[in-house]
């Protein structure tokens, strides 16, 4: 399970401390609530469902397929299934490699995602062998489903975006950039990175108020 509200609330005092932007932030929009997910496959496979598709469409899709399947929390299901009854729930065929190579490996035990590495790398690097899973979305489930506090996903956008807001900088950061920057915030980087969602979204909500 993901990091939770006392767990939040510990690490952005700590930040906010630190990092005057970040304290500015916290006063004007508050700690933000906590992101969490379920541990294990059914995370990840809607994880892999989500890939490159809106909310709306990867929820209509992981309805369907979970309609079709009678559970999409057991690998065996979708082991079982047709690619007929993949492509019918919505999965293109590429997806539905991915998802089929992801039930395999946890069904044949292969894959335990009750026990995966300590470290946060090396359970990024297990969790990235898996096809269809890349860096990003390795982090997005550490953080979320495990509740690693010090998980930094420097590749997304809006953690870049914000970053640099927060610091106050002219221009987005790279990824290259917004690692460096983030060492200072260790070992909450895992709050940083939910802070900076939950600023990005507040920032478009505000946005798209009429004038």
């Amino acid at each position: 399970m993901g990091l939770s509200i006392e767990q939040l609330e510990a690490a952005m005092a700590e930040l906010a401390a630190r990092e005057p932007g970040i304290a500015a932030r916290v006063a004007a929009i508050g700690v933000p609530p906590p992101r969490i997910q379920a541990r294990g496959y059914g995370t990840l496979l809607r994880t892999i469902i989500g890939q490159q598709v809106s909310v709306a469409s990867a929820r209509a899709v992981h309805g369907r397929l979970a309609a079709a399947l009678g559970s999409v929390d057991d690998p065996r299901a979708l082991l079982a299934a047709s690619d007929e009854t993949l492509r019918a729930a919505g999965l293109s065929r590429q997806k539905a490699g991915y998802a089929r190579s992801l039930a395999g490996l946890v069904a044949e035990g292969t894959l335990d995602l009750a026990a995966l590495p300590e470290e946060d790398e090396a359970a990024i690097a297990a969790l990235t062998r898996i096809k269809g899973i890349g860096r990003w979305s390795a982090e997005i489930y550490l953080l979320f489903a495990e509740g690693r506090p010090d998980i930094w996903p420097a590749g997304d956008l809006a953690v870049q975006i914000e970053t640099g807001r927060l610091l106050g900088l002219a221009e987005r950061p790279s990824e290259k950039a917004v690692r460096a920057l983030a060492e200072a915030w260790r070992p909450h980087r895992g709050a940083a990175a939910i802070f900076a969602w939950h600023s990005y979204m507040t920032s478009a909500a505000r946005a798209a108020l009429p004038i």
